[in-house]
């Protein structure tokens, strides 16, 4: 970022502006080049100190040359510049975060968990480029909160976090704290009057400890890992709260630049030839990177043996590096090869992350507790001695059902091996029966339900014991957390804690009450108050118009998710026709076999659930087909039915239904004789196997299957 000559001048001027007398305020036309030179000076120190990890002077007398800037601002407000050092710590945050858009998508990475997968992803690269080589970039894969950073000539105006990928949460106020990202940067001296940065906002290890450390000495909870306490602080409402996190942000891309001809380059200026050339870029003008400067190449390699290699010396030193990082992003380098690589919906073809293993560690299992699921089914619950696994404080973990504690073996007293799936879902790998003292006893599964205490069942084939009792109180509270969750209602500010409470403070009882709510009491409830309410309220009534689909999903018919409702709201009007439906007629439809049509027939001949729907419908809410889901007809894909298999490369599965559904066909999820194309990617496995022996499926690659929509 600075030139040797400006380190010098700036290092001179330190010591001059250190000699004022910051209570000898000037008048305004020497107030001006002196404030301007506080400005230059303190914007040095913060960069040698936050992204170069360096200092030169001591703390007093850098409070000194802020002090002295700050008072020359109250002086002169006129002075007063929005990339002012004495701007990071915003005022009068409000108390909600607006919706903004990003200026292009924030899509997520594809996943490889092993060399092979990098290999194999290296292959198809060079098979889409037709290139016998490929130059890589990698860097670490910080595990923080993403965000996106828009700077409109040369002044940050806008910081969001990634949000959903297309819009997200307005936290400018927010990002404005953190040090390390620039309050204004000189884009226009590259032709750029807008840009939109992207990074990942972490917690040093040593600051992170220190934080909770402090938190201790106070009494207060200490947090449970840097990840979520990044994420959280940047949803801090008030500044200084922000700022005790200590955050730090590292950029690592260009999403989007405007140059001064209006042309959206997104990233790719005429002298950007590359990744790294704009990650080099961003390092000059400030921006914290994962470059040790501006010369650094050591992560950029020719070929992918190379990249692998590079790969697995990070896996080993990970734990010493200062940031928690879960992984390595690989790039390809070359900007004309991003572009012809294009993304899918859900990523870029031409980057890919490749997760490390999970990280484990072993522990005492205390006891089993039981928790009842919305159907029924009964989840043994590890109750483990507090361990930390891969920066999380781990004290629960799921032991998926009886057969699993069998043949694991896993008794109460066991030293335990538990690891975190993704580094993020806890879960017992083992036990270290080395460690057994000979007191350690069995897993007694309980005969009746934890809740209700009715006799548990074990239907026929299946590896889960059931509560069959649908008045069982855990089942109704999971139930009501289930059809108002974003899959189902979607009725926002319902979520599983306020349920929970509701119901604890019986102003909640069953699904139908939600629309019967006591506001008055809501009211009298701790941090609730009128605005609240009336958001719950909006929200609430908001859900009487949702789909048919929704409404299903909300039920919570057994097996029947999303893609099965979506296909049930496409042959009838009203959700009560299907109390008519047998398991024949229901077995005609596509994706829909014995066990699925027979879960649907005994739901709608229940009378409880017959009763619920004709209580919903008399509180308003929707029971019949909106304009939105009348069935496609025609298209060049009518009435013929697609399953997709193997790792696609050309789009997501999200994609493939899409396209599929648009041109009048139909996605289904097993091979069977109602199957006319499977669309194989790479690595397909059984299901093209099973297709093979049924003669009237036709096989296609991805090629084939776009040229099927082309033609």
């Amino acid at each position: 970022m600075y030139e040797n000559k400006q380190i010098q001048n700036l290092q001179n001027l330190t010591q001059t502006l250190l000699q004022h007398n910051k209570a000898d305020i000037p008048k305004l036309e020497a107030a001006t080049t002196i404030a301007a030179e506080l400005r230059a000076v303190i914007q040095y120190h913060d960069w040698l100190y936050y992204v170069k990890a360096a200092s030169i002077i001591p703390d007093i007398d850098y409070d000194y040359l802020f002090d002295y800037l700050k008072a020359i601002e109250e002086t002169h407000p006129e002075l007063l510049t929005s990339d002012s050092p004495t701007q990071r710590v915003a005022q009068g945050l409000s108390d909600d975060f607006t919706t903004v858009s990003h200026l292009i998508p924030m899509l997520s990475l594809a996943k490889a968990y092993s060399s092979q997968d990098l290999l194999d992803w290296d292959e198809t690269v060079k098979k889409l480029t037709q290139e016998e080589q490929i130059e890589y970039s990698v860097e670490p894969k910080f595990d923080g909160a993403s965000i996106a950073v828009v700077y409109e000539n040369d002044q940050l105006v806008r910081g969001a976090t990634r949000g959903n990928g297309v819009a997200g949460d307005d936290i400018t106020n927010n990002i404005r704290t953190i040090p390390t990202i620039p309050l204004s940067a000189a884009f226009s001296k590259y032709g750029i009057i807008r840009a939109e940065v992207r990074g990942e906002v972490v917690i040093h290890k040593e600051r992170f400890k220190e934080i909770n450390e402090k938190r201790a000495a106070e009494g207060e909870d200490l947090l449970a890992n840097p990840r979520n306490s990044a994420a959280g602080a940047l949803r801090q409402k008030k500044s200084h709260k922000v700022m005790e996190r200590k955050l730090e942000g590292f950029i690592y891309q260009i999403g989007l630049a405007t140059k001064t001809d209006g042309l959206d380059a997104l990233g790719r200026l005429d002298d950007l030839r590359n990744h790294d050339d704009s990650m080099k870029l961003l390092y000059k003008l400030g921006f914290k990177t994962a470059l040790k400067d501006e010369k650094d190449t050591s992560h950029v390699f020719q070929n992918i043996e190379d990249v692998v290699a590079y790969c697995n010396e990070w896996n080993e030193k990970r734990d010493d590096y200062p940031y928690e990082i879960d992984g390595m992003v690989i790039k390809v380098n070359d900007y004309k090869l991003q572009g012809q690589l294009g993304a899918t919906g859900h990523h870029p073809r031409w980057a890919i992350a490749l997760k490390f293993e999970a990280k484990a560690a072993t522990t005492k299992l205390l006891t089993v507790d039981y928790q009842v699921g919305r159907t029924g089914a009964i989840t043994p619950v590890a109750k483990l001695e507090t361990v930390n696994v891969a920066g999380a404080n781990i004290s629960n973990a799921s032991l998926h059902n009886e057969d699993y504690i069998k043949e694991k073996d896993i008794r109460i007293g066991d030293t335990v091996i538990v690891q975190r799936a993704g580094d993020v879902i806890p879960y017992i790998a083992g036990v270290v029966e080395k460690d057994r003292k000979g007191n350690e006893q069995p897993v007694e599964f309980p005969e009746n339900c934890p809740s209700c205490a009715a006799k548990l069942v074990k239907p026929e084939g299946e590896a889960v014991w059931r509560c069959v009792n649908i008045d069982c109180p855990a089942q109704v509270e999971e139930r009501i957390i289930h059809y108002v969750s974003k899959s189902a209602m979607d009725i926002r500010g319902l979520g599983k804690d306020i349920v929970k409470r509701f119901v604890a403070e019986g102003l909640l009882q069953n699904i139908e009450g939600i629309y019967e709510l006591d506001y008055d009491k809501i009211l009298q409830l701790d941090k609730w108050g009128e605005r609240s309410v009336e958001n719950l309220k909006t929200s609430i009534e908001a859900s009487k118009s949702q789909p048919i689909y929704r409404l299903m999903i909300g039920l919570g018919i057994r097996e029947v998710g999303r893609s099965t409702t979506r296909m049930l709201a496409g042959v009838i009007n009203e959700v009560e026709e299907l109390k008519d439906w047998d398991a024949q007629k229901l077995q005609e439809l596509p994706d829909i076999g014995p066990k699925v049509a027979a879960n649907i027939v005994d739901f709608f001949q229940n009378e409880q659930n017959l009763e619920l729907i004709a209580k919903l419908k008399a509180f308003g809410v929707n029971t019949k087909k909106l304009e939105t889901e009348v069935k496609v007809t025609g298209g060049k894909l009518a009435e013929k039915t697609f399953l997709f298999t193997g790792s696609l490369q050309q789009f997501t599965r999200n994609d493939a239904k899409k396209m599929v559904e648009d041109n009048g066909g139909k996605v289904i999820s097993s091979v069977s004789k109602k199957l006319d194309y499977l669309v194989v990617g790479e690595k397909a496995g059984s299901k093209l196997k099973k297709a093979q022996t049924i003669d009237t499926i036709t096989i296609l690659t991805e090629e084939e299957f776009l040229a099927m929509l082309e033609g």
